[in-house]
């Protein structure tokens, strides 16, 4: 499923990734000690684990 970022209102949607969960937010839902991002796309909050992963990854390769 595609979630586009609509503005409904003066302020951007946020999208947010519940590391309890494993499930996007949109809009902050639950406390932020459960939550990454904001995220500009639901797509982007979605891949959050991957991503921090593949951050991970290449730091611990530059520290090697």
């Amino acid at each position: 499923m595609k979630h586009d970022a609509v503005t409904p209102g003066p302020h951007p949607v946020e999208y947010w990734y519940n590391t309890t969960t494993g499930k996007v937010e949109e809009g902050q839902q639950s406390p932020v000690t459960q939550l990454w991002g904001p995220y500009a796309t639901y797509e982007e909050a979605a891949h959050a684990m991957e991503t921090a992963a593949a951050r991970n990854e290449a730091w611990d390769g530059d520290n090697a």
